[in-house]
């Protein structure tokens, strides 16, 4: 199997994972740029995941959906580009001989979804949308912060060794949040400095981990003190309950530049 990022409009990722014959691609924001790699491999677009509703992760479905013949895999409770099979928490997707399991991870949006099979080659593999980011989180748009932290709490359980697929590449602008929560992680800065150099040459800074990501996100970190104590700096009348760090951390990052 072969994963690869095709990178489109100004951040996001279109996943597309594929064995050499048949390829699936996840959520395709726009169409043309999908077309042209699968034609320049010489592969078959079989199956389109869909994490969630947003045009950026959708845009793409219909056209590819004519050109291919794919069948499509969305949410079972977001407005979705019909026809499709929908899906949801415990569900499982057969696709180029692997089997994914649906897991809902609410938040970002009401019915967020995502993709884990335990084993690709030897290592399990998360299509997670915009759930979970290297070194960061989804904004909540339509979910609460109890029902975000639950979603990554759920996700931060998953194997070390898991691939954390993203569809965005904000991992520097998460890691300069990290490091003004953790400034003293040496994990984060290690890291840091590997992105800078990953991006300064162009290269994607994903796949992440599971692991790396309990290392370095302060949003899978809300139990650690250095990350507590650094919520309620910043937010002096923050009760010190997981939600309400959680909730402090999140609208911290919406307004840091």
């Amino acid at each position: 199997m072969q994963l690869h990022p095709i990178p489109v409009f100004t951040d996001n990722y279109i996943w597309v994972l594929h064995d050499q014959r048949r390829a699936l691609v996840v959520d395709p924001g726009e169409a043309g740029q999908v077309l042209q790699w699968l034609e320049h491999k010489g592969l078959e677009l079989d199956t389109i995941l869909i994490t969630h509703h947003h045009a950026d992760h959708t845009g793409g479905v219909a056209e590819l959906r004519q050109a291919t013949g794919a069948r499509v895999i969305g949410p079972a409770r977001e407005p979705m580009p019909e026809p499709l099979r929908r899906v949801s928490a415990h569900d499982r997707v057969e696709a180029l001989g692997l089997v994914f399991e649906v897991l809902e991870v609410p938040g970002h949006t009401a019915g967020h979804i995502a993709y884990h099979c335990t084993d690709v080659d030897g290592a399990p593999l998360l299509f997670c949308g915009d759930t979970l980011f290297s070194g960061g989180c989804g904004r909540l748009f339509e979910g609460t912060p109890a029902q975000m932290l639950d979603s990554l709490t759920r996700l931060s359980a998953l194997p070390d060794a898991t691939r954390v697929c993203c569809t965005h590449e904000y991992t520097l602008s998460n890691l300069k949040f990290a490091q003004a929560v953790e400034p003293g992680n040496a994990a984060l800065a290690e890291y840091t400095a590997h992105c800078q150099q990953q991006r300064a040459l162009n290269f994607p800074t994903l796949p992440s981990s599971i692991g790396l990501e309990k290392k370095i996100n302060p949003f899978l970190r809300t139990r650690e003190t250095a990350v507590r104590r650094a919520a309620i700096a910043h937010a002096p009348h923050t009760p010190d309950d997981d939600v309400s760090l959680f909730a402090t951390l999140r609208e911290w990052k919406n307004d840091f530049r």
